[in-house]
């Protein structure tokens, strides 16, 4: 992993923060019930997927619970419980409920699993054990494997509240990512210059390599605007997608945006949003060298094999012509079935 240090710009200073360091922490004391640490203290999944999380007893009390929750640090002073269960039964909660069950596999067994995991399903969640006024507990990361992507308004750059990003990457199905999923993107190759809303309300933009037009000649990094305001400030989106259900394919052609939408429906599909054509480059590694229209009326085509022809950058993704005319414009289709 890269180890760069993450910049974090202030108001007043540069703060340098690195992602490896950790304050000194008084040693975690041994659990008596439960196995510490988890047989995995991280789970990888992909949307539409089933994953388990595992926590296993190492001895039984005679009368216990398990409570699995699901830790959101930003809904403080809520408790986003999932699952509550004994030996003999188990009752779900909220919306993660219905896809949850316990694996069972022995009875020493208290693994949580999830069925059809969708993008929002990520992050913490832990397991207790509840025995009397005894209580102990693990925390086992779900992450969900995917791809992050910019993404900016039709009418120009910084035009999203945070809000508005919100919609704009549920439109292009995905979410706002997290910095996690930001901070992975960088390490994995993600060099953007514009600043994008994530999940927790902050704003950052992701500097593999520093240019005097992308906030000088600082170390690479994550760069950070901190905490914005939500209802009132302006700025473009990082989104979070995931594996899709379906396909994307092109079609070749000279279509204007309404002739696109139109062959793509001769085709029994409709015009792929942004986000299933960057799971399609990250997932199948799609290649595809022209540009095809897409359902917001942008034009892009995805690079797996970088070639100069092909735009001549020498990295893989997902290169865009913006937002053309869409009457004038003669493009390619991308289609999703």
């Amino acid at each position: 992993m890269n180890c760069a240090a993450i910049l974090l710009l202030t108001a007043s200073c540069l703060v340098w923060s690195s992602p490896l360091h950790t304050p000194n922490k008084a040693a975690p004391k041994e659990l008596k019930y439960l196995l510490d640490p988890p047989v995995y203290a991280e789970v990888a999944g992909r949307r539409g997927e089933n994953a388990t999380l595992p926590c296993i007893l190492r001895t039984k009390p005679n009368h216990y619970k398990v409570k699995w929750t699901k830790l959101e640090p930003e809904r403080v002073g809520t408790e986003n419980i999932v699952m509550i269960s004994n030996e003999r039964s188990f009752k779900q909660y909220g919306h993660l409920g219905p896809r949850a069950s316990l694996r069972r596999a022995h009875g020493m067994d208290a693994s949580l699993q999830l069925s059809q995991l969708q993008l929002d399903d990520g992050g913490r969640f832990r397991c207790e054990l509840v025995n009397g006024i005894e209580d102990e507990s693990v925390v086992v990361t779900l992450s969900i494997d995917g791809v992050v992507f910019p993404y900016q308004s039709l009418t120009g750059r910084y035009k999203f509240t945070f809000h508005e990003a919100k919609e704009a990457c549920a439109e292009q199905d995905g979410i706002l990512a997290s910095y996690s999923q930001l901070y992975r993107a960088w390490t994995e190759g993600l060099d953007w210059c514009n600043a994008g809303w994530l999940s927790d309300g902050t704003v950052h933009y992701p500097i593999l390599y520093p240019r005097a037009t992308c906030g000088g000649e600082l170390l690479p990094g994550i760069r950070s605007y901190g905490p914005k305001d939500k209802n009132h400030d302006r700025f473009d989106a990082f989104c979070f997608t995931s594996l899709t259900s379906g396909s994307v394919f092109y079609i070749s052609g000279a279509f204007t945006f309404s002739q696109a939408g139109h062959a793509c429906g001769r085709a029994v599909a409709e015009l792929a949003v942004v986000g299933q054509l960057y799971s399609a480059w990250h997932f199948q590694r799609y290649d595809q060298c022209d540009g095809g229209w897409l359902k917001d009326g942008s034009v892009r085509f995805p690079i797996s094999a970088p070639r100069e022809r092909c735009g001549g950058i020498p990295e893989p993704g997902v290169r865009s012509f913006g937002f053309p005319n869409k009457s004038h414009g003669l493009y390619g289709a991308y289609c999703y079935r």
